[in-house]
């Protein structure tokens, strides 16, 4: 799935000002509609290292009232560990009165990522998994939460682009660290475990959107583009 995908998409500064900025005041509209219809909404960010993802997040949220929405980054499990691995997001999810956006930048999906990847779950445990997840997400749909899923992508040289801006970037720095140049000693692994992620765990309910991320800007509006056209079509369901 990932090598279908034109990773030389991109937009223009102009273009891309314009969009971002109409499609972040559409959203505002949304979630103020989510506010008032009690409409949950779970995203999810996952992708590679330096694929973008926290930068979408922060044009995605920009003009929310930050009442509305909460951000959760998801580090790897350090506590807990005899609880099952889904519990620590069970009881990060709080009621629409709370939060309408809750935003996971990584999820539950590290347990057949990076746990399958570096042999933190066995592969009985990480096999379950895709049935668990699936579960999970499908009990959180029949009680009317919308899930969106984002997966980021860029290509090898990219990343490493990336990862050397950093180094020569004070305020960018404290992103990279000798496990980020690690890893790209594993890409293949991880490759092949994504597209099995992808496979088995996008489903009717919880579908999985790939985000060309070579251009972050292409990344960014499509990221947002696509979730307002989420939330217009599941409040226009919406009983008046």
């Amino acid at each position: 799935m990932l090598h279908t995908l034109d990773l030389s998409l991109e937009l223009d500064r102009a273009t891309y000002k314009k969009e971002l900025l109409d499609d972040q005041l559409r959203l505002r509209e949304l979630a103020l509609q989510c506010y008032r219809e009690r409409q949950s909404v779970v995203l999810v960010f996952e992708g590679w290292d330096a694929a973008g993802k926290g930068g979408s997040i922060r044009r995605l949220t920009a003009k929310l009232d930050p009442r509305g929405y909460h951000v959760y980054a998801i580090a790897a499990p350090v506590q807990g560990k005899h609880r099952h691995y889904l519990w620590r997001f069970w009881r990060r999810l709080l009621p629409a009165d709370e939060r309408q956006l809750q935003i996971f930048d990584r999820s539950w999906y590290g347990r057949v990522l990076v746990e399958r990847v570096e042999g933190f779950a066995s592969e009985p445990e990480w096999k379950r998994a895709y049935r668990e997840i699936n579960d999970f997400e499908r009990q959180l749909a029949d009680s009317g939460v919308v899930i969106v899923k984002y997966f980021f992508h860029i290509d090898k040289d990219e990343q490493l682009r990336r990862f050397e801006a950093r180094k020569t970037t004070p305020h960018k720095r404290w992103k990279l660290t000798d496990e980020d140049f690690r890893n790209r000693d594993k890409w293949d692994a991880y490759e092949v475990a994504i597209e099995e992620m992808l496979v088995r765990t996008s489903t009717h309910t919880a579908p999985w959107t790939l985000v060309e991320a070579n251009d972050k800007r292409h990344a960014r509006v499509k990221c947002l583009r696509h979730l307002v056209e989420v939330l217009e079509e599941r409040l226009a369901d919406v009983p008046s």
